[in-house]
């Protein structure tokens, strides 16, 4: 019975986002109805977790139709996890993008559902063709919120991110589409049920399911075809970089968890190209960092990197490296868009995100710089925060697999990360306001191109030291996003029991995956 309702996660926002359409401009009830759908998708997430607390899985085959017909839902604990903080997140990252007054245009709403339907689309879908549905669903309307964050005249930097963020994604998900059929040719079929251990039997359908791996690679933003990712994601809003950047390249590195489980069957004859790549997009990432400067463009240089950690996880394929990919998937999206919202938020106060433009925001704005500070320490690994038990079971489980090398990369780029953090810290937060009560000061050397933010405010540096920013105050609607998210933070790195079991049982539903594939083929 629960099973029918599946398809619900994905009809319920796409209903609401057209009967929004249809309302108008009516920001009050835009705004409800995009919370409640919002809330129910993150409710369902966690009465799944409820549900598959010892492993097991559920489908639906849309319409009753024959296996091999109907269109397959399938849900298990690692889905079910991917549910609720991908919920957690659009609450979180929507509520802020309505503080700060960037949706207020009446198609927000409904772009916001049809995004979240294609991503519970894309975790729920057992059919690689409906991937690909899913996955442009999710599309659709991103390229609709880039054009939304833009405020008058969009500045050079953001129109050429914009435009490559599209092209990009047009291209890959041909390659996608190229790879779904090339499986439909070698293999007769695109149901994950069927394809089950094909790719580790049968060459041909190995190179096929490895194209769409490299699509969905792309798409995380994995070295060497990751530059787009450090380009696009600062060219939008903060709320949109910080939504973006928990969806979008997660929704992609699950796939690649999913497609490797189900159809390599966790073969371990190419899991050391999947290491050398890993460690390749933690080296590289975090050293694209070093230069940047501004707050969201070292940002997301880590985000490259921490993605090579994340998918370290499935290159090791063993229970313990599943358990703490899986893990640290989930902890990084909560910490990177913590980290992505409180420096949005003194980005949209103060009218600057450049490090070095601004200095003494902790003591003006202390709940904003507390965020931004634990979040940082969790992303660098510190205790006693949730980074920190992801990063010590990823190296144990790395140890345990005898990838000594990945281990020496991960401590080591760890210190970078750390050091990145700091120079944000150092370059915003620290130090002192010396214009005074009400305003920050500027940079006293000449700034011969003033940059506009990506929100469309231009960055206040002047030749002066008087008033060279808004007299502004992060308001509480406008910290409390990022606050809550570094709290969940704490708390995960308090309480990881509770979340490593629940990933232990995720991992353990990818090792053995027939319960899954037996769940499809009687939907």
């Amino acid at each position: 019975m629960m099973g029918a309702l599946l398809p619900l996660l994905v009809a319920g926002p796409l209903l609401a986002a057209g009967v929004l359409a249809m309302f108008g401009r009516r920001p009050a009830a835009h705004a409800i109805i995009m919370f409640v759908v919002l809330i129910a998708s993150t409710g369902s997430g966690v009465a799944l977790i409820a549900n598959f607390g010892d492993g097991g899985a559920l489908a639906h085959g849309v319409g009753g139709w024959a296996f091999g017909i109907a269109i397959p839902f399938a849900a298990d604990m690692f889905s079910a996890l991917m549910l609720t903080v991908t919920g957690l997140l659009a609450v979180t990252c929507t509520a802020f993008a309505v503080a700060s007054g960037r949706a207020n245009s009446r198609y927000f709403a409904p772009l916001i559902l049809v995004l979240v339907a294609g991503v519970n689309g894309a975790l729920l879908t057992a059919d690689l063709f409906n991937l690909f549905v899913f996955i442009e669903v999710m599309l659709l309307p991103s390229y609709g919120l880039f054009v939304l964050a833009t405020q008058g005249r969009a500045p050079l930097r953001q129109v050429s991110g914009t435009r490559l963020y599209v092209t990009l994604n047009l291209l890959t998900s041909t390659i996608f589409l190229a790879g779904v059929g090339l499986v439909y040719g070698a293999a007769g079929s695109v149901n994950l049920a069927e394809l089950a251990g094909l790719a580790s039997t049968d060459s041909t359908v190995a190179i096929a399911a490895a194209v769409c791996i490299f699509a969905l690679g792309i798409k995380a933003s994995v070295v060497p075809v990751h530059g787009w990712l450090a380009r696009a994601y600062p060219a939008t809003s903060p709320a949109i970089t910080a939504l973006f950047s928990g969806l979008h390249t997660k929704v992609a590195i699950y796939a690649i968890y999913r497609l490797y489980a189900v159809l390599f069957d966790g073969d371990a004859r190419w899991l050391w190209i999947g290491v050398v790549v890993c460690c390749a997009t933690m080296i590289i990432g975090v050293l694209g960092a070093v230069g940047e400067p501004t707050m969201r463009s070292i940002l997301a240089f880590h985000m490259v990197s921490q993605i090579g950690y994340i998918l370290l996880g499935v290159a090791l394929f063993t229970q313990a490296g599943l358990t703490a990919g899986i893990f640290y998937l989930l902890h990084h999206m909560i910490v990177k868009a913590s980290l992505f919202l409180s420096t949005g938020a003194v980005e949209v106060a103060y009218g600057s995100g450049t490090v070095g433009n601004l200095s003494g925001i902790a003591k003006r704005e202390p709940w904003i710089a507390a965020a931004f500070f634990v979040a940082a320490l969790s992303l660098a690994g510190l205790p006693p925060f949730s980074g920190f038990v992801a990063k010590l079971t990823l190296i144990l489980a790395a140890l345990e697999a005898g990838q000594i090398a990945a281990v020496v990369v991960m401590l080591l780029v760890s210190l970078v990360t750390l050091l990145s953090m700091l120079k944000i810290w150092g370059g915003v937060f620290w130090g002192r306001s010396d214009a005074g009560e009400g305003s920050q000061r500027a940079d006293p050397a000449p700034d011969p191109a003033p940059q506009p933010s990506a929100d469309g405010v231009r960055a206040a540096t002047t030749r002066t030291t008087t008033d060279a920013v808004p007299r502004r105050r992060i308001g509480f609607a406008l910290a409390a996003p990022a606050v809550l998210l570094a709290a969940v933070t704490c708390g995960l790195g308090i309480g990881a029991e509770l979340l490593l079991d629940l990933s232990d049982v995720a991992a353990r539903g990818l090792l053995d995956t027939s319960a899954y594939v037996e769940a499809v083929v009687n939907a």
